[in-house]
């Protein structure tokens, strides 16, 4: 097996006050092996963007580790420590509208990270990084002098994923990165991705809330409801086997693209069963269910 390269242990991402918190992230734990992609879907507001923003340090934690390569990432860091590590974990964004600088062109948005990191010798070497990255990405080095506004969404979306490799990093959050963009669109910008995990030995944590494309991409997911992961396993059996009443759920809500078969697919209601109370418990090799012992019993029979 892989080596580790992420550890979450309980983590919790509490907003508000003491007294009345928001529970975003309320005690989650995974690991993630070095080039594999780890799928984290569920329904909106469920917690999973603010995990990923826990996890890349844009949020400090309410509690709980973030280990990556053996560190953990929330304990006090020089300098020094932090700026290596931004080298090694990257984002790409939802919105490839708001996340890209209006007033900067595609070269300089690119080009931002060699600047902070020093990582040229020289204006020519700089310039022909940036047209290597813009080609990696089904972009023409021509375009490293365009704004933001000249190009489409795809496009923009491309300029996130060149910018997010800059650094050469070994781990990439992305947040919902074909959302914002045309059905069309979406299929190549992760069949992009995943060329670029091959090539460049990348792992990711593709967080996104459409179930088929996380099961296109993904090796493992991990399905999340209200602040808590409530299954993980096997891109497949999750699929295949279905055991939390949530994951069915979500599932059942899946559009198929057989227009007999929509017409009579049944949606499976899910009831809110109290979730504060259980743990993560295996119930298959690999395949682990949210729960407290008489839940699992029930839904496994």
């Amino acid at each position: 097996m892989a080596n580790k390269l992420l550890e979450v242990k309980n983590l919790k991402q509490h907003f508000g006050s003491a007294g009345n918190p928001i529970k975003a992230v309320d005690g989650i734990s995974f690991d993630i092996y070095e080039g594999e992609t780890l799928g984290l879907v569920g329904e909106s507001g469920c917690g999973k963007s603010t995990t990923g923003r826990s996890i890349i340090r844009l949020y400090d934690i309410t509690d709980g580790q973030v280990i990556f390569k053996g560190k953990n990432i929330h304990a006090s860091k020089s300098k020094k420590e932090l700026k290596e590590f931004n080298r090694e974990m990257q984002m790409i964004f939802q919105d490839p509208y708001a996340s890209l600088n209006p007033r900067m062109t595609a070269g300089e948005i690119i080009g931002e990270g060699f600047d902070i990191h020093g990582l040229y010798n020289n204006k020519k070497e700089r310039r022909e990084r940036i047209a290597e990255l813009l080609e990696a990405v089904g972009l023409n080095r021509e375009h490293a002098n365009r704004y933001a506004h000249e190009f489409s969404g795809g496009q923009r979306q491309r300029i996130g994923i060149a910018r997010a490799l800059s650094l050469n990093p070994s781990f990439i959050i992305a947040d919902e990165p074909i959302s914002a963009l045309d059905v069309s669109i979406q299929a190549q910008v992760v069949n992009l991705l995943k060329k670029l995990q091959r090539e460049r030995n990348l792992t990711y944590l593709f967080i996104a809330h459409d179930l088929s494309m996380v099961k296109y991409i993904s090796d493992r997911i991990a399905v999340m409801y209200r602040g808590k992961i409530v299954e993980l396993g096997k891109s497949d059996e999750i699929y295949n086997n279905p055991i939390h009443p949530y994951t069915k759920s979500l599932l059942s809500a899946v559009p198929l693209p057989d227009p007999l078969t929509e017409r009579v697919r049944q949606r499976i209601p899910y009831s809110h069963e109290e979730i504060d109370v259980g743990k993560l418990r295996e119930v298959l090799p690999s395949h682990f269910v949210y729960g407290t012992e008489d839940q699992v019993k029930k839904w496994t029979k």
